[in-house]
């Protein structure tokens, strides 16, 4: 409807100009909102005050012209004057009667359209180092994501999803060097095992691989691993309650201690020994997190590698481009980004003292990569945590000398788990955490989904496991499926009765719609191409979740109140046509946050 309502007023205006009422101003996209009050009709615009100081003269008289000039449609029962200059539009009692076949003609595609005109969109999401199994943090940002790029490929942009990889730099290098403490374990030796090393099972299982496949091919004693090793800190089973060593624990750097093995097990191993159980690490997890994505229903264009970036020269070229600007100094050192004077509260070094790149070098390259591509947008899907790294990120792309605007960050917060009322704990490090598997498998995929986009991405999500799992209408997801369901049983129970159970063709019969009920099922379908347009240009899918539960409500108070299987034909058909526009649109909007439609429950 505020397509239509567009349209009569470009008309309009149209009109104007070749009448010589108003020149010198192209008309834009006219501003066309819903009204809150009723008693201001169903659509309102503020086109005349916007143009009145472009064309001149007073927006009441704009206003007047451009309603004496709007076309004759059988939508608009009246409009009205309000204010220093609205326009205010009162639908006729039919205008929405032409939705039901129009939703129905148009299927699957009902909410589509070319809004972003085959601009394109990169969506980066997830991009979890590949130490682990996905957690559900990640799961979060994965259905953020997802629906986020689906959003705006709905309303015709190009999108590009991409995850990118952290193949390279120190986090992986732990992950190698626990792999083969724990190889090394198995081979019989007796290893203290590291405070900062990867601890989970996932672990375990990546060394028993590598055992199982090459024996003690890759053994070295212990006492040789650990030779000249500063001490350790205490591990988490090493310390009490109140986080305290116990006695006897080391007291050392975990840091400095880890490392010292990291170098020991690339001397040890030598270059392709170490780059085999680097690997091994890193294509296992890699692997799994891919087949995990998968089944939770998220696909990449694209999985980008870290390591390409410096393979291929682009973080060197970063770098010289932002020391031709004059945006790099040095001390003590090392090679530092004036990262202050784009907004950050500190400078920040890309190149360390021992001239390795930095993690912030490589995320400049990155994006720097981004733009070379040719995206007309980038959007960052990224944890709360991330919050302060986004001055120094648009600020690198100011220095570079291409277009901050272009990159949105979205910073997703953490999802916490209850059951039982109980909130869940978790670690990460030392393995201590909920699987994304592990909550597709207890929830489903679909609940899971649905749970994690219901709230603006910098809202905090609590996930209450034991409602997830409920069939009740306090259940969202279960709420929004069983409308589809029962719209599904209504046609099975006509096909029981032999009664006809498609409707007819076109517009016949929509006049017996007049109940209230059917009325506000109407509008509210009315709105869905509004809505899906509003949520892919405000990246917001939580606005899909708020539409498809107002929808189903107002499906289950229709259904509640009236028969649909009614002796009078004519009657029937209509309100069968209403129900299958209803099945129309859950179905898509199910679709476009990756939730299924089932038929049964």
């Amino acid at each position: 409807m505020k397509q239509q309502v567009k349209e009569l007023l470009s008309a309009a205006w149209r009109h104007l100009a070749a009448t010589g009422q108003v020149a010198g101003a192209d008309l834009p996209d006219p501003q066309v909102d819903r009204t809150r009050d009723p008693a201001h009709g169903d659509f309102a615009t503020n086109l005349a005050l916007v143009m009145a100081k472009v064309v001149g003269g007073k927006p009441r008289d704009l206003a007047a012209r451009l309603v004496a000039a709007l076309p004759a449609s059988d939508l608009i029962a009246r409009t009205e004057i309000a204010g220093p200059g609205f326009i205010n539009f009162f639908l006729a009692p039919g205008a929405h009667l032409g939705l039901i076949p129009t939703i129905l003609a148009a299927g699957p595609d009902y909410g589509r359209s070319q809004l972003g005109a085959g601009k394109r969109v990169q969506v980066e999401f997830v991009s979890a180092n590949p130490t682990g199994p996905l957690h559900v943090g990640h799961g979060r940002g994965a259905a953020y994501g997802a629906v986020v790029a689906d959003l705006l490929a709905a309303v015709g942009f190009a999108v590009h999803r991409e995850y990118y990889v952290n193949d390279a730099g120190r986090q992986m290098d732990i992950l190698a060097a626990s792999v083969w403490l724990r190889y090394l374990e198995l081979c019989g030796e007796e290893v203290r095992f590291p405070a900062n090393g990867y601890r989970g099972d996932y672990v375990w299982d990546i060394a028993a691989s590598l055992h199982r496949d090459h024996g003690d091919a890759y053994r070295h004693e212990a006492a040789e691993v650990f030779a000249g090793a500063p001490e350790d800190a205490a591990s988490a089973d090493e310390r009490d309650a109140e986080g305290n060593p116990l006695p006897g624990a080391p007291g050392g750097d975990k840091e400095a201690h880890i490392d010292a093995l990291v170098n020991r097990a690339k001397e040890l191993l030598g270059d392709n020994r170490y780059r085999f159980v680097f690997e091994l690490g890193l294509n296992t997890i890699l692997d799994d997190i891919r087949d995990d994505l998968a089944h939770f229903g998220v696909e990449y264009q694209e999985w980008y590698s870290e390591r390409s970036l410096t393979e291929k020269g682009a973080v060197n070229r970063a770098i010289e481009r932002l020391r031709e600007a004059g945006h790099l100094y040095e001390r003590d050192g090392a090679l530092w980004f004036r990262s202050t004077a784009f907004g950050d509260d500190k400078d920040r070094v890309v190149v360390r003292d021992n001239g390795q790149s930095t993690y912030f070098a490589s995320d400049i390259a990155y994006h720097m990569d981004k733009m070379e591509r040719g995206f007309d947008r980038v959007i960052d899907i990224w944890g709360a945590d991330h919050h302060g790294y986004v001055p120094r990120i648009k600020g690198a792309l100011q220095a570079l000398g291409d277009d901050p605007a272009k990159l949105d960050v979205l910073l997703v917060q953490f999802a916490i788990l209850y059951r039982g009322g109980e909130r869940m704990q978790m670690s990460t490090r030392s393995g201590e955490f909920v699987t994304l598997r592990e909550l597709r498998q207890e929830v489903g995929r679909d609940a899971a989904r649905f749970f994690y986009i219901m709230r603006r991405c910098e809202q905090h999500l609590d996930f209450d496991l034991d409602l997830a799992k409920s069939q009740s209408s306090d259940n969202p997801v279960y709420y929004v499926q069983y409308a589809h369901a029962r719209v599904c049983s209504v046609l099975r129970q006509a096909a029981d009765k032999g009664l006809a159970a498609e409707p007819s063709p076109g517009v016949t019969h929509l006049e017996h719609l007049t109940e209230t009920h059917e009325q506000d099922l109407l509008k509210t379908l009315a709105r869905y191409p509004e809505l899906v347009e509003e949520a892919a240009l405000g990246e917001e899918p939580h606005q899909l979740t708020h539409y498809l539960r107002e929808l189903a409500n107002d499906f289950h108070t229709y259904y509640n109140a009236h028969q649909f299987l009614v002796e009078d034909a004519a009657l029937r058909d209509a309100r069968l046509k209403l129900i299958l526009a209803v099945r129309q649109v859950l179905r898509n909007g199910l679709n476009l946050i990756g939730v299924s439609a089932p038929e049964t429950m």
